[in-house]
C-alpha cells in the first residue's frame, strides 16, 4: 500500500444494514469493543488505520476481512494494545485501554483470547503442557488444570494428541472439513455468550455462515453488514447459502457449515 497522509476527504462511507433485533437489545450495555475515530500512522508515514469507527457488541460473531495490508492486523493488534494508536480511543468493555499502566496490559490479554496464525506454541512442551502452562500463567490451581486441559482439547479435536509436540501436528493452509471444524468450534463457544471476530481469507466460510462482515479497505472500514458474504451481497451467493442451511436442515439465523 502507498504511503499518504491521512485525509477526512478520502474517507468512504461505510456500508451499513439494520443490526440483529436480539442485538439491539445490547445498546444499552457498553460494547465489548469500541473503536472511536482510531487513526494508526506507522513510523515513515504508512497508515495503517484512517478513522476507524466501530463497535462490536457481546456475544456477537463478526468477520474481519478485506485484502493483505488493508489494516486487519494493526486493528487486531489495538485491541490488545501491542500497538497504541496515532489517534483516537479504543475501548474494551467500556474501559479506554490508553489509561492502563502496563503491568495490567497482561490482565487484559487474559479476558481476550488470541488465535496467531504462528500458535505461539512452546516447541519444547507437549500439547496438553501448552495449554496447561497458559493456565498456570494465570493462576489456575492443579485441580482446575487436571479439568480444564481435557475439556478444551476434546473441544478443539485433540484428545488423542495429549503428549504430541507441536512438530507432529499438522499445520499450514487449512482444507475445507479442517476449516468447517474450526468455524464448529468458533460457533460453540460463541453460543455460550462469548464474543468472537475472526480475521480470514476464507470466502466460502464468511459466505456460508452469513454473518457480520467489517470489511477494511487502505486502513478505511468500507463495509459493516449483517449477515454479510465476504464481497458484495448479489443474489447468487444469498441463493447458495440458503440451499446449504436448507440441505443441513438449518434456520435463517444459523450458520451454515
Amino acid at each position: 500500500m502507498a504511503r499518504r497522509q491521512t485525509s477526512d476527504a478520502l474517507r468512504t462511507r461505510p456500508r451499513t444494514t439494520r443490526r440483529p433485533e436480539h442485538l439491539t437489545e445490547q445498546r444499552s450495555r457498553p460494547p465489548i469493543v469500541e473503536l472511536r475515530r482510531v487513526t494508526k500512522v506507522y513510523p515513515g508515514g504508512h497508515v495503517g488505520l484512517e478513522h476507524v469507527s466501530l463497535r462490536v457488541d457481546r456475544g456477537e460473531f463478526v468477520f474481519l476481512v478485506g485484502p493483505t495490508g488493508c489494516g486487519k492486523t494493526t486493528l487486531i493488534k489495538t485491541l490488545i494494545r501491542e500497538i497504541r494508536p496515532t489517534e483516537g480511543e479504543v475501548l474494551i468493555a467500556g474501559r479506554d485501554i490508553a489509561s492502563l499502566s502496563d503491568k495490567k496490559v497482561p490482565q487484559l490479554r487474559r479476558r481476550i483470547g488470541t488465535v496467531f496464525q504462528d500458535y505461539k506454541l512452546l516447541p519444547n512442551r507437549s500439547v496438553y503442557d501448552n495449554v496447561a502452562y497458559a493456565l498456570q500463567v494465570i493462576g489456575a490451581s492443579r485441580s482446575e488444570i487436571r479439568k480444564k486441559v481435557p475439556d478444551a482439547l476434546r473441544l478443539v479435536g485433540l484428545a488423542d494428541k495429549v503428549k504430541n509436540y507441536p512438530d507432529q501436528l499438522s499445520g499450514g493452509n487449512l482444507d475445507p472439513n479442517t476449516s468447517i471444524g474450526i468455524m464448529q468450534v468458533l460457533y460453540r463457544i460463541n453460543r455460550t455468550g462469548t464474543t468472537v471476530v475472526v480475521v480470514t481469507h476464507d470466502r466460502e466460510m464468511v459466505d456460508k455462515m452469513r454473518r457480520r462482515v467489517i470489511q477494511l479497505d487502505s486502513g478505511r472500514v468500507v463495509r459493516d453488514q449483517a449477515a454479510g458474504t465476504y464481497t458484495s451481497d448479489d443474489e447468487s451467493t444469498r441463493e447458495f447459502a440458503r440451499r446449504v442451511r436448507e440441505e443441513m436442515g438449518l434456520d435463517d439465523e444459523s450458520p451454515a457449515y
